[in-house]
């Protein structure tokens, strides 16, 4: 069930009117949520549910331990059972075969001639975001930050809570938790900013990423021998508003909807390619997950405590583990590992006299100067995008070489596919109230406008929707 299909528009719809309608009992209304919740992740594949309920056991059990535990020695037993339960199966369905794969290649490579089978395991979808999600639980019970809830069926919902379940944003305990401890009140404008978000992340989704994946960005990383350089670096920044558009228009679904069931998740994105460093990049970008490796495990590494090259050290580490979480391939690594560079560079450069800061604390570059930092921020995160998107190492190199062969022509980049890829990234670069503007607006209209309005994106959607299935990009995660 995507979110971008008539028939979640259908099962939110049923799912809003029974949430409000069960206002006055609080325990049917969290029960309700979950057995939505459970139906939605259910209608991917109803036997994987196993592994969320048994996350779901382990550390709604391992949380209670933890906090009654009597000494450091319990504790730590508990919550080294809830990291090796939940990472444990991370790892056997993502990375099992990685590792298998790996290990083969290297002996043949050797010349020691193996045949390692593989298990070939369904690959859990979001399982990736809810271990994620779970473990900060535990964790931060453990750290003495929160206390564990009281009610299995409150903390069943908190895993599974079928908005974000799939592809985040990756919501901690101490933001969802509190949330469950009183009803929610229902607030006309809260419930109409959730229904913009939803217009906002359709249109993101299938008019932008949709449609420049299958008649452009798709066939350029398939084939890019094909394309002249222009035609093949026009195909990475289309990636880079693809992937920005198809995850941000998920989110933006995903905290629409919770809103409209009463609930505020976490920001994810704020206009991450208008960075003016790496470090800033990561602070727009997929924010919930780059604060959570920050706190759980940038920041149990040392950190910037320490030596200067321990803090380089800690952020390599940090985004190479960042990269594979992402996926089961040495690309991922690879992207992770150009990101861990590049963070531990500029955190070199910013410690450094030439960033002026040394000398001058309150020092500020001229305009021209800080969009050249936005403009060289991107094109090193369009580099890396390289990687992240490329199905192989190969097919990432045939990628840069043809950028490398200098040839100008675009015959194939159509004023559709430049109006949307540059348009986009334009509309990316306009101030923030302009978009908070049009959200105003929008809130304020009659709710037959407000219907109007809806109706009319779902026209244009049925008119440029792909006749193929494009599945959202980090559903892969």
């Amino acid at each position: 069930m995507q979110f971008d299909t008539t028939l979640y528009i259908w099962f939110l719809a049923v799912v809003f009117l029974g949430n409000w309608a069960l206002m006055p009992w609080s325990r049917l209304r969290v029960g309700w949520l979950l057995a939505a919740s459970y139906t939605f992740y259910g209608s991917w594949n109803y036997q994987l549910l196993v592994l969320i309920i048994g996350s779901t056991v382990l550390d709604y059990t391992a949380g209670w331990m933890i906090h009654r535990a009597k000494n450091e020695t319990r504790k730590r037993a508990w919550l080294i059972a809830s990291l090796t339960g939940n990472l444990g199966v991370l790892a056997l369905f993502k990375y099992a075969d990685f590792f298998l794969g790996s290990i083969e290649g290297t002996l043949q490579a050797l010349g020691m001639g193996a045949d390692i089978p593989l298990l070939h395991l369904v690959l859990p979808v979001g399982i990736s975001f809810y271990t994620f999600q779970t473990l900060s639980y535990t964790i931060d019970i453990y750290r003495g930050k929160i206390e564990p809830i009281d009610s299995p069926l409150k903390f069943a919902l908190f895993v599974s809570f079928f908005p974000q379940l799939v592809a985040g944003p990756i919501v901690r305990a101490s933001e969802f938790l509190p949330q469950l401890r009183s009803d929610p009140e229902f607030k006309p404008r809260k419930q109409n900013y959730g229904l913009y978000l939803l217009v906002v992340g359709f249109l993101k989704k299938v008019v932008v990423a949709d449609y420049i994946a299958v008649n452009f960005v798709d066939r350029v990383f398939e084939n890019p021998a094909m394309y002249s350089s222009l035609e093949v670096a026009t195909g990475v920044y289309g990636y880079a508003i693809q992937i920005y558009c198809d995850f941000s228009g998920y989110t933006d679904i995903a905290i629409g909807s919770a809103l409209l069931l009463g609930f505020q998740l976490p920001e994810n994105f704020n206009r991450p390619y208008l960075a003016r460093n790496l470090r800033n990049f990561w602070r727009r970008w997929h924010i919930s997950l780059s604060s959570w490796l920050r706190d759980y495990l940038y920041i149990p590494l040392g950190g910037s405590h320490g030596t200067a090259w321990g803090t380089y050290r800690n952020l390599f580490i940090t985004m190479l583990l960042g990269g594979l979480w992402h996926g089961a391939s040495w690309n991922f690594v690879i992207w992770g590992a150009i990101h861990g560079i590049g963070l531990a560079g500029t955190r070199m450069y910013q410690r450094s006299e030439w960033s002026g800061r040394s000398s001058s604390p309150t020092h500020t570059s001229s305009l021209w100067g800080r969009w050249l930092s936005v403009a060289a921020t991107f094109h090193f995160v369009c580099f890396a995008w390289i990687f992240f998107r490329a199905p192989t190492f190969g097919k990432a190199m045939d990628v840069l070489a043809a950028i490398g062969a200098g040839t100008m022509h675009v015959p194939n980049v159509t004023p559709v596919i430049g109006l949307l890829i540059f348009g986009t990234l334009l509309i990316h670069m306009l101030p923030k109230r302009l978009e908070e503007k049009a959200a105003k607006q929008f809130i304020q209209m009659p709710a037959v406008a407000q219907g109007g309005v809806f109706l009319g994106v779902a026209v244009l959607l049925q008119q440029v929707k792909s006749a193929a299935v494009v599945p959202f990009i980090y559903f892969q995660f």
